[in-house]
């Protein structure tokens, strides 16, 4: 067993129960080839949330901080994270998250880049659409609707793959791409809500 398997089994065993996660559309996930699955952020536990109700292993961009973290930072990379320098255009964890994408692995982004302090959905960074138009992958949207309360229902949707050639034919650049992702999240968040 690997240490992910070990902590995804792990973490389930503690999150499933406390925050009754219900999980709809896990089948909208392809089972093979690259898959780019992108969420709204509302919590610090959204990450484990995705992990651990994605059918496949989900390999995250983490921000560089969580690396330096005593403890944290020895696990973080047996997890699927790497890391990502926020706020620059980070070439390396460009370079790592589209050989993630070509090697047939499913890359988990939030597009906002960062949590939500009120719930509402920010606006999504350039990123998720860099990764959308370079990579031949799934784009998968994923809405987490909370709030994340002990014994309250938190919903986990996987939306159907977002239909990407007619985006490459239009010529849409990375942040309209992302915009198109974004739109698909709410779409979800609101019938689901």
């Amino acid at each position: 067993m690997t240490v992910y398997s070990f902590v995804r089994s792990v973490v389930a065993a503690i999150l499933k129960p406390v925050y009754r996660i219900e999980v709809i559309g896990r089948e909208n996930i392809p089972a093979e080839g690259g898959v780019l699955l992108c969420a709204n952020h509302i919590d610090n536990l959204d990450p484990p949330v995705v992990g651990i109700t994605a059918p496949r292993p989900v390999h995250f961009m983490a921000k560089d901080e969580l690396f330096s973290v005593p403890l944290l930072g020895k696990i973080v990379p047996h997890l699927n994270a790497f890391p990502v320098k926020r706020g620059m255009s980070d070439r390396e964890a460009l370079r790592k998250g589209l050989a993630i994408l070509k090697d047939g692995k499913v890359l988990g982004l939030f597009p906002e880049g960062t949590r939500s302090k009120t719930g509402e959905m920010g606006k999504g960074l350039a990123g998720a659409g860099f990764f959308a138009l370079r990579a031949d992958a799934h784009i998968v949207p994923c809405a987490i609707i909370g709030p994340y309360r002990a014994f309250k229902k938190l919903k986990v949707v996987y939306g159907k793959p977002i239909d990407m050639v007619s985006v490459k034919e239009n010529k849409l650049n990375a942040e309209q791409a992302t915009d198109l992702i974004m739109s698909e999240i709410q779409k979800l968040i609101t019938e689901y809500k």
